[in-house]
């Protein structure tokens, strides 16, 4: 893979935007670096062909139009009923149909619902991008996402020797910060060092996913009637437990982000405890996350959680002070939690200075490849 050269110097990951901690100051986000040359743009969606119709359809024409337009309503409408089975069995058989129903009744109509096939969503497009010396790879994919109204994508590392083998492999899924994109994760060396780790068997061979979000502060959340990135985060695991040969189970999941990603990882992981089975947050904040952990700690008592939380001492963006208290608090819900405030600014150069201890952290606890 081409070298891809960065400028080292005070590149900051935010504005100061709404996350700034009291008396901290401003400050001017510098340019954000465009992405290497060797990025590919992502292809869109071929356009759907419509075809025209003669300019004079017969009656008759019309007629079986109308027909097969009715036959369609009608077997929408008995998909509905279906789905609502589904979902709620002999109540919504009653609900949808206006009158109880005996139990017969809701018993086949159950069986039936059950025997409806629902369309999987599309996998996603998965190109190659590049393959290093070590004999990692780089590829991107893209799909229709239900959760953006429109194109998702991500670039995903393909652990040296994937292509000769049948194993199955953990996942460990990324988020960029506010204004960043999936390939700062390269940038900052994510390939070479998950490869040295791998190599020395610091962490089993591991497939890295580094999810493309939207601009803006949108915190990896949900925004009702607008993008939902916190659906959209598990639309892409999903899709990546169906298009790759993933360990698909908790155990085998982590999740980590920086700054905006950091909070957005670990609001996924509160979120949806049963999901992931290890949290990082690199330079990340906490808001609004405490009565999360409290409904939590059940299931974290029960099956766990391994967290890492990390600040950067001259961090005007993300309040350091936040971290050694907030993994005291995973700690007493039954997390294995640990925290550090490391010299550095709120900037690639700490994440990178820090990289491979947060991935050999995170890829230890996954479970190996099968």
């Amino acid at each position: 893979m081409q070298h891809v050269s960065r400028t080292r110097a005070n590149v900051w990951l935010d504005g100061s935007g709404d996350w700034a901690w009291p008396g901290s100051g401003g400050g001017e986000a510098t340019a954000e670096l465009l992405p290497p040359a060797w990025i590919p743009t992502l292809p869109s969606r071929p356009a759907t062909s419509a075809g025209g119709a003669g300019p004079a359809a017969s009656r008759r024409s019309q007629r079986a139009l109308r027909r097969r337009y009715g036959t369609s309503l009608l077997l929408a409408a008995l998909a509905a009923v279906c789905v609502g089975l589904a979902l709620d069995g002999r109540t919504n058989f009653e609900r949808l149909i206006g009158l109880r129903a005996t139990a017969a009744q809701s018993a086949a109509a159950s069986a039936l619902a059950r025997s409806v096939a629902v369309s999987p969503q599309p996998l996603p497009r998965v190109a190659l991008v590049g393959r290093d010396a070590a004999g990692s790879s780089i590829d991107s994919g893209s799909f229709a996402s239900a959760a953006l109204h429109g194109e998702g994508s991500f670039l995903v590392y393909l652990p040296p020797g994937y292509a000769s083998t049948a194993a199955r492999y953990p996942v460990i899924y990324l988020l960029h910060g506010n204004e960043q994109t999936d390939e700062s994760f390269l940038r900052i060396g994510l390939q070479g060092t998950l490869d040295r780790l791998i190599a020395r068997h610091a962490i089993p061979p591991t497939i890295a996913v580094m999810i493309q979000g939207g601009r803006g502060a949108n915190e990896w959340s949900n925004h009702h009637g607008a993008a939902d990135y916190e659906t959209y985060v598990l639309e892409v695991q999903r899709l990546v437990d169906r298009t790759l040969p993933t360990v698909a189970t908790r155990g085998a999941r982590a999740i980590a982000g920086y700054s905006m990603g950091g909070y957005g990882a670990m609001h996924l992981a509160l979120e949806h405890p049963q999901t992931f089975s290890a949290v990082e947050s690199w330079l990340g904040f906490f808001n609004g996350l405490d009565g999360r952990l409290r409904a939590d700690r059940p299931t974290i008592s029960r099956l766990g959680l391994r967290a890492y939380v990390y600040g950067a001492s001259s961090d005007y963006i993300a309040d350091p002070a936040e971290n050694a208290p907030f993994a005291a608090a995973l700690r007493a819900a039954g997390a294995d939690a640990r925290s550090a405030v490391y010299p550095g600014e709120h900037d690639f150069e700490t994440i990178e200075a820090h990289l491979e201890h947060m991935l050999a952290f995170a890829g230890r606890g996954l479970s190996a490849p099968r």
